[in-house]
């Protein structure tokens, strides 16, 4: 019989819905939240063999891990009934989702930008009052998942950049409203992830990990092992928050 690891975040007993759960950063927080105990929804948006492999990836662990096809961006309102149906209310939303198109500043694609925007800014701004409910008389937790480009000017990343630069904004005006109700409201996030699929270059790779006070990139597990501290009793009083999680890298000037 599989038990709750000693060393983990104990979260048996609670219920989480994570959004592009069956690949990247998404799959990463469904197998940490699952691994401590919680049983997850997790949505995905078309890939039926990858969910699928997804899935047998996690069956092995303690939570209870169902996923559920839905596109986020259209379909919330499927995917908060579901987690309604299996669970009967939410202690943990993981928003997910991002679009990224590269291109610059000056002379933006506004069709790619606009979309970054209702991918990473419309499903929680319209969802909030759902979740919320689903999440009454709960300890709760919603998490946004961000990146550098929010902050800190990334090369032909201005469309993504400034709709997550929106969506931190959204985290810090939901955090003050739900605080009230017993639900914490923050943000993770990362510079170039190690996503272990060769997206980065062997060259940019060494160049930021040799620049990394922790000496290598941050991996997805990094980010997963963020949120999952974020859903315990303790960090109940973090409100509003974006906890950067990259080895120290943004510490270095230069």
């Amino acid at each position: 019989m599989i038990t709750h690891h000693p060393t983990a975040p104990d979260l048996r007993g609670r219920t989480a819905l994570v959004t592009g759960a069956t690949r990247g950063v998404g799959l990463a927080v469904a197998r940490k939240l699952s691994a401590c105990g919680a049983d997850v929804l997790a949505g995905y948006a078309h890939d039926e063999e990858n969910a699928a492999a997804a899935m047998r990836s996690l069956a092995h662990l303690p939570g209870r891990v169902t996923a559920f096809r839905a596109d986020v961006t259209e379909e919330l309102e499927a995917l908060l009934a579901e987690a309604r149906r299996l669970f009967g209310g939410l202690d943990i939303f993981v928003h997910n989702t991002s679009y990224f198109r590269p291109g610059p500043t000056l002379g933006a694609d506004l069709t790619a930008a606009e979309r970054a925007h209702a991918v990473a800014v419309r499903p929680l701004l319209a969802g909030a009052p759902a979740i919320a409910e689903l999440m009454a008389g709960r300890p709760g937790r919603i998490i946004a998942v961000s990146s550098e480009g929010a902050r800190k000017v990334v090369p032909r990343y201005a469309g993504a950049g400034v709709a997550k630069a929106a969506l931190e904004a959204l985290v810090r005006y939901l955090a003050v409203e739900l605080a009230g109700r017993g639900i914490a409201v923050n943000a993770v996030s990362a510079a170039k992830l190690d996503k272990g699929d060769g997206s980065v270059p062997p060259e940019v790779a060494k160049a930021i990990a040799g620049r990394t006070p922790g000496g290598r990139l941050t991996t997805p597990e990094d980010l997963a092992d963020v949120v999952a501290l974020l859903c315990t009793n303790e960090a109940a009083w973090l409100q509003g928050q974006v906890l950067t999680a990259d080895g120290g890298l943004g510490l270095v000037a230069g």
